[in-house]
């Protein structure tokens, strides 16, 4: 008999510790999609390539907010809680988050 569960670096949604912010990061990630769909128009309309440029700046600096935020948000409340209760998953979410981190500062 197999069974599959999941891992246990991973918690519900209550556990996330970017839940108290949740309204915040949906707030800034639809001004992102706007800014996004901003550079589709600017392109649509032919504008200068140095202005496509700078907006591009503008959403991936905040893109990199937003993952900043999360990645803080996971180090102070998942893996904080883990070595606090003893969680035998705690090495696995500073794994996670040093994976995390070497991602971010590769794009």
């Amino acid at each position: 008999m197999t069974t599959t569960t999941t891992p246990p670096m991973r918690q519900g949604p209550a556990g996330h510790g970017y839940i108290n912010d949740k309204d915040r990061y949906l707030a800034r990630l639809k001004r992102i999609e706007g800014q996004a769909r901003g550079i589709h128009r600017m392109i649509d309309e032919d504008t200068y390539c140095i202005d496509i440029l700078t907006q591009i700046s503008a959403v991936t600096a905040a893109l990199e907010n937003v993952a900043l935020g999360l990645l803080d948000d996971h180090l102070k409340h998942c893996v904080t809680a883990a070595i606090r209760d003893g969680d035998l998953s705690a090495e696995a979410k500073i794994k996670e988050a040093s994976d995390a981190i070497a991602r971010l500062v590769k794009s």
